[in-house]
């Protein structure tokens, strides 16, 4: 499993992913689930998975060597697709392709088809967008109202954004925002874990703003580790007992 995050924002994109995709006792693999193409001055396109990963890796295959889009006769591919809307269609349509070479053959082992996709980024000539994209293809958009979308391991870390995020959050509290819920899920699940990718996209730039990988013991996740953790110890201290002279209705 994994965990990802993506934030739409007033001021450009925010994405980060971790790179474990299956745990156990003696067990863990760790594969990078974020893929980026880019163009300086043209695009910047970056693309995050969960899911079953020969399904992802499939679909990341289809769409950077070129597929048809709809029934045209032209190759698409991530290099060269002219909007992001019809990037995450291109997606979709892989999604579609991968699940009708192998969806029954995974049915018949007893595994589900399963993926999810986050895509963010910007072409020149259209705005940053950033969508979520089903394992049936389908997809949906991010809103000021909504800036931000989950994929994988998400239980953990949504409550804390919910009660931060706000459309207008700069690009560096809206980093912080993301490793404290990555941080949260962490700590919760054994099935997400560093190395983590992170990534910031300014509005308009078409080039990375911040790439940077996270490792265990990278200082900066040392120091969200142990200050989120005093914070939510001493908010939780602050807050009064229940009353317990209160008549019972």
């Amino acid at each position: 499993m994994t965990y990802c995050v993506g934030m739409a924002l007033k001021d450009g994109l925010v994405m980060v992913s971790d790179s474990r995709t299956n745990a156990g006792v003696d067990h863990i693999s760790v594969f990078r689930k974020l893929n980026i193409w880019k163009k300086p001055g043209e695009r910047i396109i970056a693309l995050t998975t969960a899911g079953n990963l020969a399904i992802t890796q499939a679909v990341i295959d289809l769409v950077t060597e070129g597929l048809p889009l709809d029934d045209e006769e032209d190759i698409v591919c991530m290099d060269t697709v002219k909007t992001m809307r019809n990037a995450a269609r291109l997606i979709g349509k892989a999604l579609r392709i991968v699940e009708a070479q192998d969806g029954e053959a995974l049915r018949q082992q007893g595994v589900d088809f399963s993926a999810a996709i986050l895509l963010g980024g910007q072409i020149a000539g259209g705005r940053m967008r950033l969508f979520q994209i089903y394992t049936a293809g389908n997809f949906i958009e991010a809103t000021e109202q909504t800036p931000y979308f989950q994929i994988g391991e998400t239980k953990y870390g949504k409550p804390i954004l919910d009660r931060v995020i706000q459309y207008d959050l700069s690009l560096e509290d809206a980093v912080k925002l993301s490793l404290i819920s990555m941080d949260s899920t962490l700590r919760s699940n054994i099935s997400v874990g560093p190395p983590l990718d992170v990534i910031t996209i300014k509005r308009d730039a078409f080039e990375l703003d911040i790439q940077r990988t996270i490792e265990e013991d990278d200082p900066y996740l040392k120091e969200i580790q142990k200050k989120w953790g005093q914070a939510l110890r001493s908010a939780f201290k602050r807050i009064p007992p229940m009353p317990i002279d209160v008549p019972t209705p």
